[in-house]
């Protein structure tokens, strides 16, 4: 029986990928990418050369049914994200559940997170958290937000660049004052940044607001 491997790879610093991972990706038949042209930088990065096989976010049931067909052949596949740890607000899930379904075995190759990554520098409780995934652009933006401000234990969730102004303003409506939460800002890559604080010390010190962000707010 084929197996179809969930590798995790860096989400920044390249440095980061694991012995294992990169024995995996070597060892494999053909590597699932969600974007492959990301992917074909950290292969040529690492001197991997694999067949690379495209199942991006909206990927088709026919470019589903494809990978399946690979491992029914006895392949034995990688599946990759384009940063950090697949099936993650990523459309590996759903590839995952379907290998499942045809009786191949998924074997995990843990490491770079970027939840994890950020809960592990908030000091906020993390042995009972929530993990909202990205923040909506528009529908459903204000439930979204009430839920997080309602949140009983630790939320982690992310957001996209250009729009964490607009976030802080948002939270400063629904969140207590003297809630304290935490915005890390490109997390393992040269320009990172944590900052700390309730919602008024943060807007104080966010200058720049291009990159990748995890929020995590204190329950």
């Amino acid at each position: 029986m084929a197996s179809l491997f969930i590798v995790a790879t860096p989400i920044g610093n390249l440095g980061d990928i694991t012995l294992r991972a990169l024995e995996t990706l070597k060892q494999v038949d053909t590597i699932v990418a969600e974007d492959t042209r990301h992917t074909r930088k950290l292969l040529a990065h690492f001197d991997i050369h694999k067949p690379l096989i495209s199942c991006e976010e909206h990927a088709t049931e026919a470019a589903m049914r494809k990978v399946i067909a690979l491992l029914d052949e006895g392949k034995n596949l990688a599946y990759v994200t384009d940063a950090g740890t697949p099936a993650v607000s990523d459309p590996g899930s759903r590839l995952v559940a379907k290998a499942v379904a045809a009786g191949h075995t998924i074997v995990t190759v843990p490491g770079p997170s970027a939840v994890t990554a950020a809960l592990s520098v908030s000091g906020f409780p993390a042995d009972n958290f929530v993990f909202l995934g990205f923040l909506p652009h528009k529908k459903g933006r204000e439930a979204f937000l009430k839920k997080v401000a309602g949140a009983k234990q630790t939320a982690v969730f992310f957001e996209s660049t250009h729009r964490i102004g607009r976030l802080l303003e948002e939270l400063e409506q629904l969140v207590p004052p003297n809630r304290h939460l935490i915005i890390a800002r490109e997390l393992t890559k040269q320009f990172e940044t944590i900052y700390r604080g309730t919602i008024k010390d943060i807007k104080e010190q966010l200058k720049e607001t291009r990159g990748e962000f995890t929020i995590v707010i204190a329950p």
